[in-house]
């Protein structure tokens, strides 16, 4: 069965139409969250706002049950298979390397049935993944909210203008469009086969980015800065900003303009306070050292300069 068999029948008056049309609102679903980690809670309290109903949760640590009481207030913390029992809508936020598991298992027990639409928010998947779950007549849906979460209603705020990488069935791209906006996101549309690429590059830019900062951090309270995030805010609010409009051409810095002789003194510091920050800062530079090269604002001369200094066993 393909996931056409029950899709919703499109038109002008559907009310799975034109999700910008305030006449074309997605009729209101009863909702089951199936993982109450940082996201679920969030995306169910969101769609709550939108006039949508959570009835129902599933939660194990003390953890995840609590911000399920914060956000999801009322609402019924059971089993995964309760859960879809009692929705229309299902939201798979469980980590990523547990959803084909949870999929294939809620598949086989008949928990899915015809007709439900089952979203997961997994950035690293498509909607393959969901293939035991159309198998069984579902909607598969998915909807990665490109933020990081806090657990907290924090997180209704930023979903505002939040993009949603979303990757659908062409005909059920329209229930995908409205559902993102009714949670105040704004759909960019993923295939499924570059769906792993996407994720490695928001995991590879947000997560490393934490560490760059933690670590530069590090050092400048080692320095003896009382509050480094008051004096790298600034500096590095401007980075991202120049970064996001310029690409390569906003690098600036020691690295950037050739200065061997700076990077190996940054490289004697490191070796003596934190070796594995060096090793960071090594790889870091060198990989800034080739997009300045490309980028022509390095030439070769003072590039090869530079990568004797980050190819010395030590400084």
């Amino acid at each position: 069965m393909s996931a056409s068999d029950n899709a919703p029948a499109l038109g002008p008056t559907d009310p799975f139409g034109d999700p910008l049309d305030p006449e074309n609102r997605p009729a209101r679903l009863a909702v089951g969250v199936v993982g109450t980690g940082r996201v679920g809670p969030a995306l169910g309290a969101a769609l709550q706002l939108a006039g949508h109903k959570v009835v129902a949760a599933s939660g194990v640590s003390a953890a995840s049950r609590r911000r399920a009481e914060a956000l999801l207030p009322g609402v019924r913390l059971v089993s995964p298979p309760q859960v879809l029992a009692a929705a229309d809508l299902v939201l798979l936020t469980v980590p990523d390397d547990a959803l084909a598991d949870l999929v294939a298992g809620l598949a086989a027990t008949g928990a899915i049935r015809p007709g439900q639409i089952v979203v997961h928010t997994s950035g690293a998947h498509g909607v393959a993944v969901l293939e035991p779950a159309v198998r069984a007549g579902a909607l598969p849906l998915a909807l990665h909210p490109a933020m990081t979460f806090t657990g907290t209603s924090v997180d209704l705020a930023r979903l505002a203008g939040c993009p949603f990488g979303v990757t659908a069935p062409d005909e059920l791209r329209p229930v995908a469009e409205a559902l993102v906006v009714e949670m105040g996101g704004e759909p960019e549309w993923v295939p499924e086969e570059v769906r792993p690429l996407y994720h490695t590059a928001l995991a590879h830019g947000a997560n490393h980015l934490v560490t760059l900062v933690a670590q530069a951090m590090e050092l400048l309270r080692g320095a003896g800065v009382a509050e480094p995030g008051q004096l790298l805010g600034p500096l590095l609010g401007a980075a991202l900003d120049n970064a996001l409009r310029s690409g390569d051409a906003a690098l600036t810095g020691p690295v950037a303009r050739g200065d061997a002789g700076t990077v190996r003194r940054h490289l004697q510091q490191l070796h003596t306070v934190s070796p594995d920050i060096g090793q960071a800062y090594r790889a870091m530079a060198r990989a800034t050292a080739q997009r300045a090269v490309r980028g022509g604002s390095l030439k070769e001369g003072a590039a090869a300069s530079l990568l004797d200094v980050l190819n010395e066993e030590t400084p």
